[in-house]
């Protein structure tokens, strides 16, 4: 398991407080970064995907960007991934999908 607290303590330490604004861009920011080495993994959907060591990397900054939206929500993560899944398997079990249906 992840220990969102090691990226809290990281922030803590470094001094790397700031806004939800700010962590929300950030996040979005990296998702980009994930973008951009699956098509350069894909060549631009050409071939088949390569795993690179980029992706790897780009994950997992997204991961730091999200625990870190997180603390500054005073969001438990693994609370709402748990509320997610409960989520998704009761829509599953109604409707065969997970998709919000709307």
């Amino acid at each position: 398991m992840i220990d969102e607290k090691r990226v809290y303590t990281f922030i803590d330490d470094h001094t790397l407080r700031c806004g939800a604004e700010a962590r929300y861009i950030d996040l979005v920011s990296e998702i980009g970064e994930v973008g951009k080495e699956l098509l350069k993994g894909t060549d631009y959907h050409s071939k088949e995907l390569h795993l690179s060591d980029a992706m790897k990397s780009e994950i997992g900054d997204c991961l730091f960007s999200l625990f870190a939206l997180c603390q500054v929500l005073q969001i438990d993560p693994e609370e709402a991934l748990a509320n997610a899944l409960a989520k998704y398997k009761k829509r599953f079990e109604q409707r065969g999908s997970i998709g919000s249906g709307k």
